[in-house]
C-alpha cells in the first residue's frame, strides 16, 4: 500500500488536463510510440471533435523511483461546470490532486470550483502553472493567485509546459512526495467503493472501483450491498492502457470487475462491493446524490421506438451517473421520457450520443427547470412541478416558488458594465464584487436558474469575447411570481411548446415564440392561427396565411359571376380543410424558445 499514489487532476475547461496526463502516459512508459495520439484518454468521438474532456477515464501507471516502483492510478477529470458530477466522483476515490492553472489565462470560475470540491475531501493539492511555454504566459502574477487562493508558498508550485513535456518528471516525484498512501485494512472484510461504470455489449456491465478495505479475487462471490444481489467476480483487472486481468486486487487499489451483469440497474455509481464470505457490515458514505438542474423531454421520432429508447437511456446513465429520467406522456408526442441534466451542454451531449452510440432520433422538448407550488387548501403540502402541464389552477394556489443560484463570473474589468446588464436582464442581484487583480473580478449574483438555462452561458461568452468564466451552484428556493404561457395552433394548444415564465416577461416572449413559429412552420393550404396565452386571455398572435392555388387562371374574359363560383367554391374547401387539417411542427419549432434571443 505505501508504494500506490490515487490522483486526479482538477482544472478549467481547456486549461491542458488531457495534454498533461498524455505526457505522464509517455514519461511512465504507459504507452508505446504505436498507441500514442493526442488526448488519448479522450475516447470518445464527441471529446475529440469538440476538444473537451466529458468523461473521467481511470489509468494505472508504474514509475520508479529510488529503485522503488510505485503504482500511480491517474483519474483525468472534465473542466466544464455541467460535468462537476464527474469530477466530485473521481476525487472520492483519490488521495491526491494536481490543481493545473494555465499561465496565460490564471485562475477561472471552474478551478475555484473544483478546488473547494478536493479541499471538502482533504485532498493533497499540488499547484502546477501549466503552458508556460506561452508568450503571453505571465507565471509571476498567476502564481501570485494561487498562493492568495490555496496559500502554499511559491516553491510549491511547479511549472510546467505540457505540449513540449517540460516539467513532467518534477510532477511524477511531487506525486510520489506530496500525495499520502491509501490508507485502509488490508486484512479487514472487502469494501470497495463503485466511482464508475460502463457497458460492453460481449461482456455486460463493467463496473470501476477502489478498494477501501481488505481484498477482492478472482472467482470469488461478491454481493453489491445496494441491491443486494450477489454475482461471481469473474475478471478482476486493472486498467492500463487496455485492460490487463489479475489474480486479486488489493487495499487502495483501483481496477475493475466484469460478473456478466446484464441489467443496468443492477450497479450504482457510488455503491459497495463486499464479500458474501465475509461481508463488511455497512457501505462506504459514497458522494451525495445528483441533482438534476435542468428538465427536458426526450422522445422517439418513432413511436414504437420508445421501449429502445428506456434501454438505450439505461446504458448512458452507467457511463453517466448524473443523467436521470422517468416515463411521461404529451398529447402532441406520444410516449417519451422526462429527462434530467445537469446543464445545456449536458443534455446537448446526452442527446448526441443517443443518436451516434445507440442510433436513436429523438425530439427535444423546450427545457425547464423544477417549481414548487403550495395549495390554499394545503398550505403546508409541495406539489412539484417539473412541466408546465403539472401547472395547478392559479385561482387555487397560494404561492409558488422556483430555485435560485448563486452564479460566479470571473471577467476582465473591461467587461464588467456588460456582464452586469446581462446578469440583471436575468432577473439577478448583485451580491459581491472583488477585484481579484488590477484586471480581474470576480462578479457573484443571487439569479433563478430558469434565466441561466437557456443560452445566458453563450451570451456571456459573447459579451466577454470568450473571457469571462462562469460556475454556479444551488441555494435554494425562493417565491416568485409565474404564469403558464400556452402556444395554440389552429385553437388547439401544443402542450410540448408551453413555458413556465416570469409574469414581467409573459408578454415579450409569448411575441417572439408566435414570430419564431410563423418563419418555422411551413405554409399549409389553410391558414394557421398561431397564438399565446395565459389561461384564456390571449397575449399575441400571428397569422400565417394559406398558400392559394390560383383557381381564376382558366377563366379569359367572361361574367365575374364564373370567377366568383370559383373562388367561393375554393373558400368553402379551405374552411372544411382547415377543420379537419393537421398542422406538422418541425423539431427546430421545439427549440426555437432557446434562440429568442438571437
Amino acid at each position: 500500500m505505501k508504494n500506490i499514489r490515487n490522483f486526479c487532476i482538477i482544472a478549467h475547461i481547456d486549461h491542458g488536463k488531457s495534454t498533461l496526463a498524455d505526457r505522464l502516459l509517455d514519461a511512465t512508459s504507459s504507452v508505446t510510440d504505436r498507441e500514442k495520439q493526442d488526448q488519448l484518454l479522450d475516447n470518445m468521438d464527441l471529446e475529440r471533435e469538440r476538444g473537451i474532456t466529458i468523461k473521467s477515464h481511470a489509468i494505472q501507471m508504474y514509475h520508479i523511483k529510488n529503485g522503488e516502483t510505485y503504482t500511480i492510478n491517474l483519474i483525468d477529470t472534465p473542466g466544464h461546470v455541467d460535468f462537476s458530477y464527474e469530477v466530485s466522483r473521481s476525487i472520492a476515490a483519490c488521495e491526491g490532486a494536481l490543481l493545473i492553472v494555465d499561465a496565460a489565462q490564471g485562475i477561472q470560475a471552474q478551478t475555484i470550483s473544483n478546488l473547494y470540491l478536493a479541499l471538502e475531501h482533504d485532498l493533497e493539492i499540488i499547484p502546477i502553472l501549466n503552458k508556460i511555454d506561452l508568450p503571453s504566459a505571465n507565471p509571476e502574477e498567476i502564481g501570485d493567485q494561487i498562493i492568495d487562493l490555496i496559500g502554499c508558498k511559491r516553491e510549491d508550485i511547479l511549472l510546467a509546459s505540457a505540449k513540449t513535456g517540460k516539467g513532467v518528471p518534477e510532477i511524477l516525484d511531487a506525486i510520489i512526495e506530496r500525495v499520502p498512501a491509501p490508507v485502509g485494512d488490508p486484512d479487514g472484510p472487502l469494501q470497495a467503493l463503485i466511482f464508475d461504470s460502463h457497458y460492453n455489449p460481449f461482456r455486460g456491465i463493467e463496473a470501476i472501483f477502489k478498494v477501501v478495505n481488505g481484498s477482492i479475487k478472482k472467482g470469488e462471490r461478491v454481493k453489491f450491498m445496494s441491491t443486494g444481489k450477489q454475482y461471481d467476480a469473474d475478471e478482476i483487472g486493472v486498467n492500463l492502457i487496455k485492460q490487463f486481468p489479475t489474480k486479486e486486487i488489493k487495499t487502495g487499489d483501483v481496477g475493475y470487475i466484469i460478473s456478466g451483469i446484464k441489467e443496468a440497474k443492477e450497479v450504482k455509481v457510488g455503491d459497495t462491493i463486499t464479500s458474501v464470505e465475509r461481508p463488511a457490515e455497512k457501505g462506504i458514505e459514497g458522494f451525495e446524490e445528483v441533482k438534476p438542474m435542468v428538465f427536458a423531454g426526450i422522445y422517439p421520432v418513432e413511436t414504437e421506438e420508445f421501449e429502445e429508447l428506456r434501454s438505450s437511456l439505461e446504458k448512458l446513465q452507467l457511463n453517466d451517473a448524473s443523467l436521470t429520467f422517468e416515463a411521461e406522456t404529451s398529447a402532441a408526442l406520444g410516449f417519451g421520457f422526462r429527462c434530467g441534466f445537469l446543464g445545456m451542454l449536458h443534455m446537448e451531449i446526452i442527446q448526441e450520443r443517443l443518436e451516434r452510440e445507440f442510433d436513436m432520433t429523438v425530439i427535444t422538448t423546450v427545457p425547464n427547470v423544477s417549481y414548487k407550488s403550495y395549495l390554499k387548501s394545503d398550505p403546508e403540502r409541495t406539489v412539484w412541478v417539473q412541466n408546465p402541464t403539472d401547472f395547478p389552477d392559479p385561482t387555487q394556489m397560494e404561492r409558488m416558488e422556483e430555485p435560485f443560484i448563486r452564479a460566479q463570473i470571473i471577467t476582465s474589468a473591461d467587461f464588467v458594465g456588460p456582464v452586469m446588464n446581462l446578469c440583471i436582464g436575468k432577473r439577478g442581484i448583485l451580491t459581491n464584487q472583488t477585484y481579484l487583480t488590477s484586471d480581474r473580478v470576480e462578479l457573484s449574483f443571487d439569479m433563478p436558474l430558469a434565466e441561466i438555462v437557456f443560452d445566458f452561458y453563450d451570451r456571456l461568452k459573447t459579451i466577454s469575447k470568450g473571457y469571462a468564466s462562469f460556475d454556479y451552484h444551488p441555494i435554494g428556493y425562493r417565491e416568485s411570481h409565474l404564469v403558464k404561457v400556452d402556444v395554440m395552433l389552429n385553437g388547439d394548444p401544443i402542450d410540448a411548446l408551453s413555458a413556465l415564465i416570469h409574469k414581467d416577461n409573459a408578454y415579450d416572449i409569448g411575441k417572439k415564440m408566435c414570430l419564431k413559429l410563423k418563419e418555422l412552420i411551413p405554409r399549409q393550404q389553410f391558414m394557421i392561427a398561431i397564438q399565446a396565452g395565459i389561461g384564456n386571455k390571449i397575449i399575441a398572435r400571428e397569422t400565417l396565411s394559406a398558400l392559394r392555388k390560383d383557381v381564376t387562371a382558366k377563366c379569359y374574359g367572361g361574367d365575374i359571376s364564373r370567377k366568383r363560383k370559383l373562388l367561393e367554391k375554393q373558400k368553402a374547401g379551405k374552411k372544411r380543410m382547415r377543420q379537419l387539417g393537421n398542422v406538422e411542427i418541425p423539431q427546430s419549432a421545439f427549440l426555437a424558445v432557446l434562440k429568442l434571443n438571437d
